[in-house]
């Protein structure tokens, strides 16, 4: 099956990377956005300014506001937030994703039914084929062509279709990795975000490096424990999808999740960070979905905790490392 022409829904930043990426390897790419004025933009200067900067995009991307395009598509990314990949989803004609091929490219959980992205699509559009693409990636290094690798998850059984679909979208700056974990690589790519929040407050803390790397360490223990909990696999969290993608938003102010950790580690709660910000930080929305899922699954997850707290106003930085500090003392891998 070939994939020549591609239509990328959300025209953010990494919607638009990752139209980049599909144009530079040979497809007729749709990019989809939500205004008309910001399709023209982009057709007239080859350039998302907004998310992207100077940034040339490739002429093979031709941008859309109109959805009914979508019909001729033969591999549909979902390139939106994570809490409107229901609305919009619902919104595309559903004779358009049936027994099609279709990219969930958000990282969170959502909110009010504590679904993974697969999920919601298999409630939607039980007919489409759910893959997931998850790693350590910012968009504007995977625009500008520089090396990135990631993760291209979806069901065993479709193994040949997985593998078109890698094959389709490597090239000489992108490399993706299969993996039939789509649940562990759904949820490693969740919870990162919610642990990069602490890994910020730790730096906005002065903490030091030591405790940022110690957790690191602990976070990665939690998320094992999180992903075969609720039937993903162990070694996920040794992917790109896990660790890769755990240490570059836990260590980088690119982080959206990272900045507004740091901004709460230097004592400014929730609100007042949401209030002066435009991005969003999708680990301040997964972060209580996260504790409710560890109360369900029996997830010993004293780290989520923490961070909810954190966010919560219920505690300070500081205090939360001395109650952490201060839980018994257990066997390394416990």
């Amino acid at each position: 099956m070939e994939f020549k022409k591609v239509g990328v829904i959300g025209a953010g930043a990494w919607g638009s990377a990752l139209a980049q990426i599909l144009a530079i390897a040979d497809c007729e790419v749709s990019l989809f956005t939500r205004t008309k004025s910001h399709a023209d933009e982009i057709n007239n200067s080859h350039k998302n300014k907004k998310f992207l900067g100077e940034q040339i995009l490739n002429e093979k991307i031709t941008a859309h506001y109109d959805r009914n395009e979508l019909k001729n598509a033969s591999l549909i990314l979902l390139v939106v937030p994570a809490q409107t990949s229901r609305k919009v989803l619902t919104e595309i004609k559903a004779q358009f994703l049936i027994n099609k091929p279709i990219i969930l490219c958000a990282k969170g959980l959502e909110r009010k039914t504590l679904l993974r992205q697969s999920e919601i699509v298999k409630e939607i559009a039980p007919k489409a084929i759910p893959f997931i693409l998850s790693g350590p990636s910012f968009a504007k290094d995977v625009a500008a062509g520089l090396p990135s690798a990631l993760t291209l998850a979806g069901e065993e059984r479709n193994e040949k279709l997985l593998q078109q679909i890698a094959k389709t979208i490597s090239g000489p700056s992108f490399r993706l990795y299969i993996s039939f974990d789509i649940i562990g690589v759904e949820l490693a790519g969740a919870l990162k975000n919610i642990y990069a929040l602490a890994c910020g407050a730790v730096e906005g803390a002065n903490l030091g490096l030591s405790a940022r790397s110690a957790l690191i360490s602990r976070a990665y223990a939690e998320m094992v424990r999180f992903i075969v909990a609720m039937g993903g696999e162990r070694q996920t969290m040794a992917s790109l999808a896990g660790i890769g993608d755990l240490t570059l938003s836990c260590t980088s102010s690119q982080s959206r999740n990272y900045y507004f950790g740091k901004k709460l580690g230097q004592g400014k709660n929730k609100q007042q960070i949401l209030k002066n910000s435009t991005k969003l930080a999708e680990g301040v929305i997964s972060a209580p979905v996260a504790q409710i899922l560890a109360k369900k699954y029996k997830v010993e997850a004293p780290l989520i905790e923490a961070i909810n707290m954190l966010l919560n106003d219920e505690a300070n930085i500081n205090e939360l490392v001395t109650r952490l500090m201060q839980r018994s003392l257990k066997k390394e891998g416990e």
